[in-house]
């Protein structure tokens, strides 16, 4: 029996219990809490590599975002909880460029670290008053050398409790990639690195990280040969085990340092004008194993695919979600007006009980939040859900990387934001912010 058969059969009008129907099958999965409105003119609130948007330590969350006037506006609440505190600080960013995003960390004192507004831009960093506080100090230098072109400002928290943060020195096409570290017991920042992954002058790394629970940091990066996206080409990958002073390659030989494209190991090659995109995510397994998730388009294919590549037993293999249809093209400068998002990826397990999770929004499925869900990394199906159904236009998704470290529990950031291809600015008025909660069972 269809539904409308069960609907005559209980005499029920028809348009009533559809409406019901659709409004139930519109409603999110997990917990929703309201946060504020913030900046919805450009997804400078939303974008993918925002490290992070929320972050959590225990049993406090904090979540940073630019509001209507562009004021950094820093948040709080207790985990679990439907209330969010927010302070607007007096620090504001040029939201108008969507790469001026809003990345913050918490140190293993309980300091929030917070640095916004940078695209090839002088550095801007505060860090709070006191542990649990939403108050900023002054603005400040880390190093105080190489920190007027900065683009891509990224935290992240060691084990121990001391922060690292990564960003690029220079432009597009000729960037380097910086490394500092801050000690939570001297309260101090310093150099690791000036030059980790050197484009030679010809090209720059555009690269995703995640530090593990051993405090294994790895790095997986395209290269971009001049700031047309369209040059994206080949996935490499290093890693350090010693805080990030010395990095290998998956088979635990050293680099020599700066990594350079004939030095780098690869993970898959995948040539220029492949629809590759840049800056997506990576996490390893519970053994180690890194796995990266993103979208290219094969020769030949007519759709770019989400795909996962990862290393297992010695050797790196792709996995492709072939689900999509529909075609696009990426070529040009700037935050470019796409109609998916760049992946998140998140893994459970190890050898051959992993399972994965991988993050996106696809303007086929109505531009909501959806999730692949994998079980079985070897299995041939795999299950999409959609956590949140309602559209977010160009939203990308970024979430509480700590709290699913700790309690594989997913804490997402939701904003209905657009883009205007090449840095355009819409006329609209601010969005609602969400925190989604949610706890997988996969």
């Amino acid at each position: 029996m269809n539904i409308r058969q069960n609907i005559q059969a209980i005499g029920l009008p028809l348009l009533v219990v559809l409406v019901a129907h659709l409004t139930a099958a519109a409603q999110p999965l997990g917990a929703l809490s309201e946060v504020g409105l913030g900046w919805a003119r450009n997804t400078v609130n939303t974008a993918v590599f925002r490290k992070n948007s929320l972050v959590s330590n225990d049993p406090i969350q904090y979540i940073a975002y630019y509001d209507r006037e562009a004021r950094v506006v820093l948040g709080k609440r207790t985990l679990g909880d439907d209330h969010w505190e927010t302070v607007a600080t007096p620090y504001r960013g040029n939201a108008k460029d969507a790469h001026n995003i809003i990345s913050v960390m918490v140190d293993g004192a309980g300091y929030l670290h917070v640095a916004w507004d940078h695209h090839n831009s002088k550095l801007r960093y505060a860090r709070s008053t006191a542990p649990g506080s939403l108050i900023l100090g002054a603005e400040q230098p880390m190093i105080g050398t190489d920190e007027t072109q900065v683009t891509y400002p990224e935290f992240f928290r060691m084990p121990n409790g001391n922060v690292l943060f990564f960003y690029r020195d220079g432009g597009s096409g000729r960037g380097n990639l910086v490394i500092n570290t801050y000690s939570v017991k001297d309260r101090t920042w310093r150099r690791l690195h000036t030059n980790l992954i050197d484009g030679e002058g010809q090209r720059n790394a555009y690269w995703q990280a995640y530090v593990d629970d051993q405090g294994t940091i790895h790095v997986s990066w395209v290269w971009r040969e001049n700031p047309d996206v369209a040059s994206n080409h080949d996935l490499a990958y290093a890693r350090s085990k010693d805080g990030g002073h010395t990095w290998e390659r998956t088979s635990g030989v050293p680099y020599a340092l700066p990594i350079t494209k004939q030095s780098a190991e690869y993970a898959a090659r995948i040539p220029e004008k492949s629809e590759l995109i840049n800056q997506t995510s990576m996490t390893p397994d519970q053994a180690g194993n890194p796995y990266i998730a993103t979208y290219w388009r094969e020769t030949g294919a007519d759709s770019p695919q989400y795909k996962l590549v990862y290393y297992k037993k010695g050797a790196w293999a792709i996995r492709s979600f072939d689900f999509r249809r529909s075609s696009f093209s990426l070529s040009g400068h700037g935050t470019k007006e796409i109609p998916i998002s760049r992946p998140q990826v998140l893994v459970k397990g190890k050898g051959d009980r992993v399972s994965v999770l991988l993050l996106f929004r696809d303007k086929e499925k109505g531009s909501g939040a959806s999730v692949v869900q994998l079980k079985d990394l070897e299995a041939k199906r795999f299950k999409i859900v959609d956590v949140y159904p309602q559209s977010l236009a160009a939203w990308e998704p970024t979430f509480d990387t700590e709290l699913w470290k700790k309690k594989q529990r997913l804490s997402l950031f939701l904003q209905e934001t657009d883009q205007k291809d090449g840095e355009g600015l819409l006329e609209v008025a601010p969005s609602v912010i969400h925190v989604l909660d949610w706890d997988p069972k996969f």
